[in-house]
């Protein structure tokens, strides 16, 4: 019986293990899972608490004077896939498909860094015979909407803080910065005007709880815009909470597999839920304001 050759082995974060299982496959059966572990690996190292951090400081820089402008570019987005799914399903497959790859937001340092990650995993999963057999160009559409659909998330996770500090400062509903600034300039105004009455600030209180500021539309209106430039800033970094969250609860892995089981059908890219719940906020507020201004 002869001598075997001795295996190199390595110390590892679990222990010591041999080098050579390092390519050994794994030992999963089909496609799918294999698929699936793969999604879970890359889901786990990007939007991670430490791969998060790491994302968002492609933030501090040109991307915080692209905010306000994509986040004010969202609605348009929205409306561009909503009419290229419209031409498609109408037979005009090509101007749908020229419209869908058209790119209404500005693409932000953070947008190219997901993407470039997306496009290093589905090289992985070419060298590994699991990705989809589609051209370069459908797969690049695909990781742009799955960037965007990340995008919407963070506008959602915003809107969630505009609509709690609405309940806890003046005990209304405001699910959006629209109906948030009429309150918000009311308060600013009534604490100017407190502060610089005559007679100090006990009297002043109750002067103008007696009769209150009047606001002009201006105030309001700039009041509206310094809150839509903190909203932007929100939505930026909104990804620190938003992307570990919906690591823990599994959102991230559902939603990257379901643009990889959509590119194996060939299936033409729809806005997804995501962008929807993102625009809800938007109408929800503009729904309110109609409503207050119709009961006096």
């Amino acid at each position: 019986m002869g001598l075997q050759a001795p295996k190199p082995w390595r110390i590892a974060a679990g222990g010591i293990t041999c080098a050579a299982m390092d390519h050994a496959p794994a030992p999963l059966s089909t496609t799918r899972p294999r698929r699936e572990a793969e999604i879970a690996r890359f889901a786990a190292r990007r939007y991670g608490i430490r791969g998060t951090l790491a994302l968002h400081r492609h933030a501090l820089g040109v991307d915080l004077l692209r905010a306000p402008l994509n986040v004010a570019l969202a609605p348009v987005a929205l409306i561009a896939q909503l009419l290229a799914a419209g031409l498609r399903r109408a037979g005009a497959r090509r101007a749908g498909g020229w419209l869908a790859s058209r790119r209404i937001f500005l693409r932000s340092d953070t947008a190219t860094r997901i993407e470039d990650d997306l496009t290093r995993l589905m090289e992985r999963l070419d060298e590994a015979g699991l990705a989809p057999a589609v051209s370069p160009e459908r797969r690049a559409a695909a990781i742009r909407a799955h960037a965007e659909t990340r995008n919407a998330v963070a506008e959602i996770t915003t809107s969630l803080f505009v609509l709690m500090l609405g309940l806890v400062l003046f005990n209304r509903a405001t699910p959006g910065l629209i109906s948030l600034a009429g309150p918000m300039a009311q308060m600013r105004a009534h604490g100017a005007a407190v502060r610089d009455f005559a007679l100090g600030d006990t009297l002043g209180r109750a002067w103008y709880w007696a009769f209150p500021v009047e606001l002009s539309p201006l105030y309001v209106l700039g009041t509206g815009v310094a809150l839509a430039l903190i909203g932007s800033l929100v939505t930026t970094f909104a990804g620190l909470i938003a992307d570990p969250v919906q690591l823990w609860t599994g959102i991230h892995r559902r939603r990257l597999m379901r643009m990889l089981d959509r590119l194996d059908a060939m299936a033409e890219d729809g806005p997804e839920p995501e962008q929807f719940l993102a625009r809800g906020g938007d109408i929800a507020d503009v729904a309110s304001i109609l409503w207050r201004s119709l009961r006096g």
